[in-house]
């Protein structure tokens, strides 16, 4: 389902994939983040996904009452603290979507898929 926001001018649908995008972009931006990740779920392989492609490592599901539940597949940077960076993850990117859409943002799940070292 889209996202829609109604006002007594009309009716905005927003597409899930446009709010994939958005809450990658606004992921990446973390301190601690080194990227987005794909999983190959028929090899169990985790790669780094470019910057160009964030939304392929968010899911993004709208429900019946307009509310967003959000997946995102990170991988951090070594040495850094998985749970603050985490927490602080789910913070800024649950107050970007929602001011970027007006909708709420029931849930934010978070997946480390992997740790690596910035150079």
């Amino acid at each position: 389902m889209k996202g829609h926001i109604s006002n007594e001018n009309g009716e905005v649908l927003i597409d899930n994939e446009v709010l994939a995008k958005y809450a990658g972009s606004a992921a990446v931006e973390n301190f601690g983040i080194v990227g987005m990740a794909s999983v190959n779920m028929k090899d169990g392989l985790v790669k780094l996904l470019k910057k160009e492609s964030v939304s392929h490592g968010v899911n993004v599901v709208v429900d019946d009452n307009n509310q967003i539940t959000i997946g995102l597949h990170i991988i951090v940077a070594y040495g850094v603290s998985i749970s603050a960076v985490c927490e602080n993850l789910i913070q800024n990117v649950k107050y970007k979507v929602e001011e970027f859409t007006g909708m709420e943002v029931e849930k934010i799940n978070v997946f480390v898929e992997g740790v690596r070292v910035v150079d």
